[in-house]
């Protein structure tokens, strides 16, 4: 007998969902890209640990807009969600925040971001990646969480560790980047994982 197994989350629900705005407890927000971001996000590009660890390419402000908008239209498409990390006073945005290779059939996704030098120091990405994990797990049903980065990225590691994402093995030579081929790190955090307990109180506030 051929038994039918249910999608994890109802295809339907992300896009339905809108797209959610969250304030973090380091005072910025998570908001969707604008078409006037563009210029921040291709500044971004020049960046040396923003293009070494995530290997963004170079945009010009029209490829910018561009990406903006593919991201609205992956998003609609139920296979990515994408944030900007915004100062709340002026809006501008010195960071991003995703999860790309949705399956809703299967119930996961993977974490991507990167903070601009305005954005560091501050806690944020811990921040970021504590609440859309709460959002990701607990409003849109998703089962699994991942987050990899290479194995020389300590400040990615250590933030994926802060919120929560166990380390479950190294994944060998996964990854080209410029100065050649990197390990990675595998974390995950699944439904029913309790938050740390430090990133549970900054939560509760």
């Amino acid at each position: 007998m051929i038994v039918s197994i249910p999608d994890v989350v109802p295809p339907g629900r992300l896009a339905g969902a809108g797209h959610p705005v969250f304030s973090l407890p380091c005072g910025l927000r998570l908001r969707p890209w604008a078409r006037d971001d563009a210029p921040v996000l291709a500044a971004s590009c020049h960046d040396p640990d923003v293009q070494h660890w995530n290997r963004p390419g170079h945009l010009t402000l029209d490829a910018a807009r561009e990406r903006i908008a593919r991201w609205e239209e992956r998003r609609q498409a139920e296979e990515a969600v994408i944030w900007a990390i915004a100062e709340p006073d002026g809006d501008r945005p010195v960071g991003l925040i995703g999860m790309a290779d949705v399956d809703l059939r299967d119930g996961s996704a993977e974490f991507l971001y990167w903070l601009l030098p305005a954005g560091r120091g501050r806690g944020a990405m811990v921040d970021a990646v504590a609440r859309v994990s709460r959002w990701a797990l607990e409003d849109l049903g998703l089962h699994r969480l991942r987050i990899t980065h290479s194995v020389a990225n300590a400040a990615s590691c250590a933030v994926a560790t802060r919120t929560g994402f166990a380390l479950e093995g190294t994944l060998r030579s996964a990854l080209l980047h410029a100065d050649g081929w990197h390990d990675e790190h595998l974390h995950a955090r699944v439904q029913g994982d309790p938050p740390p307990v430090e990133q549970a109180g900054r939560e509760a506030n």
